[in-house]
């Protein structure tokens, strides 16, 4: 035995091991009791050779079961068993061959390829590491004949048949023989069951439990379904098993009855240490179990208890020692045995009875700390016997804290389940027993939670972009906290494209590798919070594989494709493009469009086309790249499908008719030598059609027609295949020319002074010869009635759209002498002129403008007097002005001659001086009829000078509808269509100058 240390060592070196095999045991002392070890048992590894034998050959017929066996000699520990040939390589097993637990070979049933002189039976011993070998088995299987021939003249003894021959037959068991047998297994170990049947064909394995099910967690199913194996063993595993073999002719069923055993084993743990003081009870329990049921024994200090000094305070109760009022000078070490037949336990328990006076094992002054809201446990460990008393008090002592909020645990220690922030302060443990007490100051400092404000947002970022996650937080200012970022609860990438700040991640040049879970974690001393988002990259998807062509037909074909990946953006449809190498090579066109859950489309072709097709992926962050092209697949010719559209027919010049289309695509063609039949004939004769066919072109003109006659037109497609289907019928005009006769019975009728109504007869449509755009009433103002002011006026034209037949001329002057004619106009240009016709405005109501009415009898006998009257006021005027001095009535009155208007102010009774020429004042706030457009000449004056202003409208047809006002508010009160007011004096006095 080693000095100081308890370890014995044996020299086996010089003597034989035998000699120390048996069962030790160690023992522990010192002045407070002894203590003995587990039995230790010493036993010698053993690896025996093999006994010499000699094996003769088995000779078997075809189909036969066979059973070699190895039969290994006894070691210690028992060898592991496995077949080899003689190149040290592995039989194979199957569900016909096999090795048994017992390391026997089984054979089913055996096949020609059996036969082998090498079966080798190998035994590895593991703890000296050494493999022993059996002598190698001939094996010869034959069949019946060749066993016939072979028997007599090797061995003269039939005796060496394994087995009798036999035919394909029903399953037998070859182990466990007969019906049913019985194992016995420990609790905790290992339950294996074995059943290997004989039979042709190989029968296969199953198992049931006959009074249950298996433990799914637990079981499990070897050697092609030979072996059961059910670990940790436990006593529900008890009952019947049942492996059933089967093949075609029939089935065979073993029945094993399992038993479970169980070795001593604690319930609770062993017994625990046990300090008492004087005068103290307590007790050890050794509480454990077993099957059979073990029996429990007790020894002090290593000798049987009932050998050991009578203790008065001591009582044994099979599995339980109880103490009671124990004395000083009684400790001793106890130790507990339970055994049965399958096994043994040992504990040792010190009781140790002690006399102490009350220590505090928590460190003086110690800071606890804790987090708000958190709970606060403050300790105070304490060693004495009898076991102290713990009380607390807080700052001043005052109280105890035994009660609401405060929960005292057995171990001494304070909890405060709900911290605040006024329960920090100086705590004060006291611990005491008979034999004295023991105080300890401790602090406790509460704390504010570190709280994640801002927390990272889930980002979804385009692969290459930059992703950041905010992470702001507030934590108590005495704490120093740490920030630390996670990626799928693991360390970011040493990646400088990872920049970490106080407050956010920052990840640059995103990659698909950087998706993940991404969490900051905010820790304190005390505390800690985090918060997680996801990071996905998404990018544009990957473009389709693998198109295929499938389902070909003349107008139609199947097209398959396997979607490439969605980068976390799912793909939203398929864009289906083409190329026509026949047509267009290089250029692809989009065909179809299909939803992002379908990878086929049923595509609908036309003929004459030589196809290529390619497909693109669409999802959220934009297209593909195009797939690689299909195979081509060439469409059949065929006739046109279609005729042209957009036909018209327009003439450009009188006597043609330009007939024009728009073509068809080299898609629409459907085949080679793509022409155009032109058809056309004139409208409302049912003539025989007239026709030509033209090829690379979009019109055609058709001369010698005549002027503007309506025509029909068709033109339809055709090919070296056929035709195009009936063509639809379009109408058409040949060209137009000047029209050739003028309206007819031309009319005026005088409205009121300022208006008249034209009427005339329309021109018929042939002498049209085009489409009636409208009429032009062309009228000018020959002259002033009032012979002191004569006037011509140059031409003014009003335009009337459409079929209209009659107009209204508005803002005429009255009293005037006016001219006109009419003329009809298409697109080509207007006819001729009608005879032009007279008609006189009457004389109209005084208007802001000056009408000529100085030439009118009545009117000049009203003026003699009017300016005899003036003339009196004028001298009086004068007078008074001048009072002696030369008013210069002459110069004024030269200087004012032809003024028309000439209104007195009354500060100095004079005439201030106004102009209102009508040869050159413009006309205000007059309107056009709103279907008439005026034209002028070159010349400024013009007829609407002489009209009065107004506000007249026209009715569609020219007819004029509302009433003509004057050019100011101030004026409307003054004016009408024929005003009964008296006139002006002012305006008579300028006409009777005009006069004299």
């Amino acid at each position: 035995m080693r000095p100081r240390s308890g370890t014995l060592v044996m020299d086996i070196s010089k003597e034989k091991a035998e000699h120390y095999e048996g069962v030790y045991q160690c023992t522990a002392r010192n002045e407070h009791g002894t203590a003995v070890s587990n039995n230790i048992v010493i036993r010698q590894s053993r690896s025996p050779l093999w006994s010499k034998e000699r094996i003769e050959p088995v000779i078997v017929e075809e189909g036969v079961s066979l059973v070699l066996p190895c039969r290994p000699p006894a070691g210690l520990p028992p060898p592991i068993i496995f077949w080899m040939d003689n190149n040290f390589q592995r039989l194979p097993q199957s569900h016909r061959v096999s090795q048994s637990l017992n390391g026997d070979l089984y054979f089913s049933n055996v096949l020609r390829e059996d036969s082998r002189n090498d079966y080798i039976c190998y035994a590895r011993f593991p703890h000296t590491q050494t493999i022993q070998q059996k002598q190698p088995i001939t094996v010869r299987v034959f069949n019946m004949d060749e066993i016939n021939d072979t028997m007599a003249a090797i061995y003269n003894d039939t005796d060496l048949f394994s087995e009798a021959p036999a035919d394909e037959r029903r399953p037998t068991f070859l182990i466990p023989s007969g019906p049913s047998s019985s194992k016995l297994v420990l609790r905790g170990q290992v339950l294996e069951l074995e059943c290997i049947a004989g039979g042709l064909p190989t029968p296969e394995i199953s198992w049931i439990k006959v009074s249950g099910d298996f433990p799914t967690k637990r079981t499990s199913f070897l050697h092609y379904q030979k072996t059961l194996s059910i670990v940790n063993v436990s006593e529900s595993d008890v009952g019947d098993y049942r492996c059933t073999a089967k093949n075609q002719h029939g089935s065979a069923h073993h029945t094993i009855h399992v038993t479970v055993k169980a070795a001593p084993y604690w319930i609770t743990g062993p017994p625990r240490n046990l300090v008492l003081a004087p005068g103290e009870t307590g007790k050890l329990t050794c509480l454990a179990s077993g099957t059979p049921k073990p029996a429990v024994t007790w020894a002090m200090n290593g000798i049987p208890i009932e050998n050991s000094p009578e203790d008065v305070s001591r009582k044994v109760e099979d599995d339980t020692i109880i103490f009671t009022d124990v004395q000083s000078g009684s400790s001793a070490v106890y130790q507990c045995t339970i055994a049965n037949e399958y096994g043994y336990l040992l504990s040792n328990a010190f009781v140790n009875v002690l006399s102490e006076s009350p220590r505090v094992l928590t460190q003086a002054n110690k800071v606890f700390q804790v987090i708000r809201n958190h709970p606060a446990l403050i300790d105070c460990h304490s060693f004495g016997s009898p076991i102290p008393k713990i009380t607390w008090f807080k700052d001043s002592r005052s109280s105890t804290l035994d009660g609401d909020p405060y929960v005292l645990h057995d171990n001494g220690t304070l909890e405060i389940p709900i911290a605040q922030a006024h329960n920090s302060g100086k705590y004060t443990c006291v611990a005491r027993n008979p034999l004295g007490n023991f105080e300890n100051h401790v602090y406790l400092e509460v704390k504010e939670p570190t709280r994640i404000l801002k927390q990272p947002e889930y980002k979804v970022v385009k692969r290459g972009r930059e992703a950041v996650f905010e992470c702001k937080v507030k934590h108590d200012a005495s704490l120093i906290p740490t920030m630390t970022w996670l990626r799928d609860d693991g360390e970011l990438p040493d990646d400088e494209r990872f920049i970490v700040d106080s407050h956010s991640l920052t990840i640059t040049d995103v990659t698909e590798s950087d998706e993940g879970m991404y969490t900051c974690i905010m820790n304190t001393t005390l505390d800690h919070d985090s918060a997680s988002a996801q990071l996905t990259v998404v990018e544009r998807p990957d473009a389709p594989t693998d198109l295929e062509l499938t389902d070909k037909k003349d107008r139609s074909i199947q097209l398959t494709w396997t979607p490439g990946d969605e980068h976390n953006s799912p793909i939203q449809m398929f864009l289906i493009q083409y190329e026509d190498s026949l047509h267009h090579h290089g250029h692809w066109h989009n065909l179809t469009e299909v939803p992002g859950t379908k990878t086929t489309a049923h595509l609908k072709l036309s003929p004459f086309v030589h196809y290529t097709f390619r497909v693109l992926a669409l999802n959220a962050v934009g297209f593909s790249h195009s797939s690689f092209p299909s195979r081509m697949y060439k469409t059949k010719a065929a006739a046109p499908d279609e005729n042209p559209t957009g036909v018209e027919g327009l003439g450009t010049q009188h006597n043609n008719l330009v007939i024009s289309w728009k073509p068809l695509t080299s898609l629409q063609s459907n085949g080679p030598g793509l022409q155009y039949k032109v058809m056309w004939r004139q409208k409302a004769r049912d003539g025989d059609w007239s026709s030509v066919s033209v090829a690379n072109v979009s019109k055609f003109v058709v001369s010698g027609t005549p002027t503007f006659a309506a025509y029909e037109i068709k033109v339809q497609s055709l090919n070296d295949y056929g035709n195009g289907p009936e063509p639809t019928l379009a109408h058409g005009f040949s060209g137009e020319d000047l029209p050739v006769a003028a309206p007819s019975n031309v009319q005026a009728m005088v409205v009121n002074s300022t208006l008249v109504e034209v009427h005339w007869d329309p021109v018929s449509p042939k002498l049209i010869r085009g489409h009636l755009r409208g009429y032009k009433v062309y009228y000018w103002r020959q002259r002033s009635l009032h012979k002191h002011n004569p006037h011509h006026a140059e031409k003014q034209i009003l335009t009337f759209g459409g079929e209209h037949s009659r107009g209204m001329l508005p803002d005429l002057h009255p009293f005037s002498l006016y001219s006109f004619n009419v003329r009809v106009f298409n697109d080509k240009g207007e006819g001729p002129a009608s005879p032009s016709q007279d008609f006189e405005t009457p004389e109209g109501a005084v208007t802001s403008r000056q009408v000529d009415i100085a030439t009118q009898g009545w009117f000049i006998g009203l003026m003699c007097a009017i300016a005899l009257l003036i003339l009196i006021l004028l001298i009086i005027c004068f007078i008074q002005r001048n009072k002696g001095g030369k008013y210069p009535v002459k110069e004024k009155e030269d200087a004012h001659t032809d003024a028309e208007f000439q209104p007195m102010k009354d500060e100095d009774c004079t005439f201030v001086e106004y102009s209102d020429n009508e040869d050159h004042k413009p006309l205000k706030g007059s309107r056009t009829p709103s279907h008439a457009t005026v034209k002028r000449d070159d010349s400024e004056d013009s007829l609407v000078d002489y009209g009065e202003g107004g506000d007249g409208q026209f009715n569609e047809d020219g007819s004029f509808i509302g009433q003509y006002s004057g050019k100011s508010g101030s004026r409307d009160t003054a004016e009408g269509h024929e005003s009964s007011e008296a006139p002006s004096p002012i305006n008579a006095m300028n006409s009777l100058n005009s006069f004299v």
